[in-house]
């Protein structure tokens, strides 16, 4: 290798004549000069690349960055756990600011006929908040940018876009200063959800794969759009105002209009308003109900999950293909760490391929920021091997401990002298002892049930709570035995080692100390015993309520049956795992939550104060299913919390046609536009894509987990990575040194 292009780097390797005579060139071997003793700077460059690679390797990063001194100080300051640290909080910051800001989510409801005056910060308070987030970023893209170098900053259009926002936030910003808080469009807000968008590459690529799949879903959305407009033409001829008067509510009700034909059978699309849209026409004549079942069958039973079948064929490969690019960086990083070891002086002067001593890969590993069972193991393997020098193959080897299951190995239990001691370990260690707890816990949560049941309609001067305060006493002292005879029999760090078990030790001891509390205060159970209600919940009632607790006591079995525990360990790792997906939902709710409250803030009124609106009345009563009679008004865009709130009862569709109706009453018929987008955009594009990638997720980890035996004392603490690499394909030699090669900043000799 030789320097890189300019003064973006400097020399990865010693001059040439030294390469020369070390063999990097191919050349033949010869004694070293007296200026081999001056390269101990660049000896501590090389250490610096090697351990700088590594780590973007351990963490899928690029390694198309500075490489000089100066540079790698601050790659590894920049990504050090406290400057991203500071970087997520103050993404958190800025997008929490939406909470607080005119119009500020500080009420107790959202109901507008309860809802109290809300504080509002004054103006700059929030502004001074966003201003220190603002200068935050500003740095973070400043770093950015220094660090790929300008040649590949002109060619990084996420870089171009995270600057630009920066511009027009800013800008806004001085625009609210300058007309003193008091505008009600801030385009900035709309913008915030970009600063998590560009921090994480994920969500970077999830957004690639959307966009590469938009021309498939356009077609069948197309097609539901032309399913849709035939029919809407089809019910206006079919139910037409005529003279009827049971036809005329069908009319009336669902089909006036062009705009209203749409709405309603769109809705129908989502079932939201079946057999509603249909009662009035089927009441006339049975034969109606072909035309909506018709309907239904085509447009949600067979394009509707056409459109699912699409977007999953679209991404079920995308994830491998996500974690076969990692893996491709991974070893790229390792490679490239190999490269540059391999420029050490250590290295025999009459090799004939490149080789890393062992000492210096011990010196890496020391200054490289890793998961400690890694590093140990990494280091086992290498004391362990009788070589002094590695090459490629071998240092790519050692680094594959970082491809293995993360194995949480469980304490052994004590071991006992006397027979006694080791027939009681062996009783209470049994699998047998945890079954009998199970049932002592559903006994406990039964025994709770029936008296609840048989209180809930006495007044609370009539109930007698000695029957439930005793069996409590009961079941309390029994888990705090159970607790005490596992304890006994694993050992107290095997037990702890548990979750289950942390998590029953944790119930026992505030069941205990709330017991405690109880017969303190109150006495000890006895005929007639009520204890006195005080504050919001009596001690008591907070027993009570702790007791319920203990269902969960019932997850314990899911590891002993086999297939219950591959579903909801699949179903955990998957959570885990899938956090890009739940960003990309995070983003597209704050922007439309903000578009929400510009659009319809103070749209919907109380009842007593919609005089000038068209609401229809009979006698004074508001009409059934509408927005008012079903009581909807803590759903609104009044202010953030609220709206958050309102796209979620429409992404879930249960009744959004009340929200189609409402909103395009109060605001503008166009109202509906922005609904049915959201509905698109959240309901269709977006579930659908977790529906597909659920299920790519799943298939992996079923076929996988199919074959494997339980091993009762280990735990593997998988990855996405993880998941998918039995079926990964590993670079090939040239591919790696292809992409060497094209590093922007270093040149290889070879």
């Amino acid at each position: 290798m030789e320097a890189g292009a300019g003064a973006e780097a400097e020399p990865l390797l010693p001059p040439q004549s030294w390469r020369t005579r070390r063999g990097l060139w191919r050349a033949g071997g010869g004694a070293r000069s007296a200026a081999e003793d001056g390269t101990g700077t660049d000896n501590d460059l090389y250490i610096n690349q090697a351990v700088v690679f590594i780590e973007d390797a351990i963490q899928y990063r690029s390694i198309n960055h500075r490489v000089d001194s100066k540079s790698l100080w601050l790659y590894r300051w920049y990504y050090s756990r406290t400057c991203q640290w500071i970087l997520s909080l103050t993404i958190t910051i800025i997008l929490a600011l939406a909470f607080i800001e005119k119009p500020s989510s500080l009420t107790v409801t959202s109901d507008i006929r309860y809802r109290l005056p809300a504080w509002n910060p004054p103006c700059g308070l929030t502004e001074s908040i966003e201003l220190l987030c603002f200068l935050v970023f500003v740095v973070d893209v400043s770093v950015k940018s220094y660090l790929i170098g300008w040649e590949e900053f002109w060619k990084n259009k996420w870089l171009m876009a995270y600057i630009l926002t920066l511009i027009v936030s800013l800008t806004d910003w001085i625009v609210s200063l300058s007309f003193l808080c008091t505008e009600d469009v801030r385009i900035r807000r709309i913008l915030r959800p970009f600063f998590l968008l560009q921090n994480s590459s994920m969500m970077k690529k999830t957004l690639k794969s959307i966009n590469s799949t938009l021309p498939e879903m356009a077609s069948v959305v197309l097609l539901l759009a032309v399913h849709l407009s035939l029919f809407t033409m089809f019910a206006m001829l079919l139910f037409a105002r005529t003279k009827d008067g049971q036809q005329e509510k069908e009319w009336v009700g669902y089909f006036r209009n062009l705009p209203d034909s749409l709405t309603s059978l769109l809705v129908l699309l989502t079932t939201a308003n079946n057999p509603d849209v249909m009662i009035p026409a089927y009441s006339k004549n049975r034969a109606y109900s072909i035309f909506f079942i018709l309907f239904t069958v085509l447009g949600n039973l067979f394009l509707m999950n056409l459109l699912t079948a699409i977007i999953y064929n679209q991404f079920r490969g995308y994830l491998l293909k996500s974690v076969q690019s990692s893996l491709f960086r991974r070893r790229l990083g390792i490679r490239a760490a190999f490269e540059v070891l391999s420029s050490l002086k250590e290295t025999p002067a009459n090799a004939q391929q490149l080789y890393v001593s062992a000492g210096a890969l011990l010196q890496v590993l020391q200054k490289v920021e890793m998961d400690s069972r890694c590093k140990q193991a990494i280091t086992r393997s290498l004391k362990m091997c009788s070589c002094d020098q590695l090459s490629a193959t071998q240092f790519q080897k050692l680094f594959e401990e970082l491809d293995k299951d993360a194995i949480k190995q469980h304490p052994s239990s004590p071991e006992y002298q006397s027979h006694f001691m080791q027939k009681m370990q062996f009783a209470f260690g049994h699998p047998y002892f945890g079954y009998l707890g199970n049932v002592v816990a559903l006994a406990n949560i039964i025994s709770i049930c029936v008296v609840l049941v048989m209180d809930a309609d006495k007044q609370p001067s009539e109930r007698d709570d000695f029957f439930l305060g005793a069996i409590n006493c009961f079941f309390i002292l029994y888990y705090l035995l159970e607790m005490l005879l596992k304890i006994l029999a694993l050992g107290l760090k095997r037990y702890l080692s548990y979750p289950s078990n942390r998590f029953d030790g944790l119930l026992t001891v505030i069941l205990l100390v709330l017991e405690i509390a109880t017969f303190a205060v109150y006495g000890f159970p006895h005929p007639g015993w009520r204890p006195e209600f005080m504050g919001l919940l009596s001690l008591w009632d907070m027993v009570r309520l702790v007791n319920m607790l203990i269902v969960f006591r019932f997850l314990r079995i899911i590891p002993n049956m086999k297939f219950m525990a591959l579903v909801v360990t699949t179903l955990l790792d998957l959570v885990k795992n899938l956090r890009a997906f739940a960003g990309i939902l995070v983003v597209v709710f704050y922007a439309f939550a903000i578009t929400g409250i510009m659009l319809f803030k103070g749209a919907v009124v109380p009842v007593g104060n919609i005089s000038a609106v068209n609401t229809t009345y009979d006698n004074g009563t508001l009409q059934c299913g509408t927005y008012e009679q079903l009581e909807y008004w803590p759903n609104n865009f009044d202010d953030f919390a609220a709206a958050v709130v309102t796209l979620w009862d429409v992404m879930v569709v249960n009744n959004w046609q009340v929200f189609l109706e409402a909103f395009s009453r109060y605001s503008s018929p166009w109202a509906k536009i922005y609904f049915v987008v959201w509905w698109l955009i959240s309901s269709v594009i977006w579930v659908n894509l977790f529906v597909a990638l659920l299920l790519e997720n799943f298939i992996h980890k079923w076929d996988r987990r199919c074959h494997r035996e339980p091993l009762s004392d280990i735990e593997y603490q998988r990855t996405v990575e993880l998941m998918f690499r039995d079926v990964l394909e590993e670079p090939t030699e040239e591919e790696l040194m292809e992409k060497l090669h094209q590093h922007p900043h270093l040149q290889l000799c070879r």
